[in-house]
């Protein structure tokens, strides 16, 4: 029985793949890529912005909220900032894949930021802020995702896994407001 030589998918061009691969300046991206990489990096840094802004509100209020009776709430605070710290780094290391600087200037987080910080002092205020957050940072997930379209399926399927998140912290935060309000 005579061996066959697997073919290539039509459309493939091996040849020209391998040809581009060996440009080594772009790292991660490749000459396939599609995306307005320098506007992909900046609604990447505006969502890297809202994480940063994310985590300092919720970190304030797993400080600030004292009582045992808000126990559980503390903790879903600070499990809700440590995901957000996950995100940032997600986002981050998208930015620098693209050839980007991730932009963790401080004195710029508020204004690059979609969500707001907030100082609340009350824990009702403290989870509708939250909540509020979440809605807009899901909003934002959204929008990104929709401009990013077919162009850059790999920024694409990162801001929709962090979207779930942030939609899983909205329903916590909504369980929180009708529970303790």
């Amino acid at each position: 029985m005579a061996e066959s030589t697997p073919t290539q998918p039509a459309g493939i061009d091996t040849e020209a793949i391998r040809a581009a691969a060996r440009n080594l300046e772009d790292g991660a991206v490749t000459s396939g890529y599609q995306g307005n990489r320098q506007a992909v990096i900046k609604m990447l840094n505006d969502a890297l912005a809202t994480e940063l802004v994310c985590i300092n509100r919720y970190k304030r209020h797993y400080y600030t909220v004292s009582g045992r009776e808000n126990a559980a709430i503390k903790a879903e605070f600070l499990a809700h900032a440590n995901e957000e710290q996950q995100h940032a780094d997600w986002l981050a290391e998208r930015i620098v894949q693209l050839n980007g600087d991730p932009d963790f200037n401080p004195a710029t987080l508020l204004a690059r930021s979609h969500a707001e910080y907030d100082a609340s002092e009350d824990v009702q205020s403290m989870v509708r802020a939250n909540l509020i957050a979440e809605r807009v940072a899901i909003e934002a997930y959204r929008q990104m995702i929709q401009q990013i379209d077919d162009t850059d399926p790999t920024t694409r399927h990162l801001l929709i896994k962090i979207m779930a998140s942030e939609e899983e912290h909205a329903d916590d935060m909504r369980d929180m407001l009708t529970e303790h309000g």
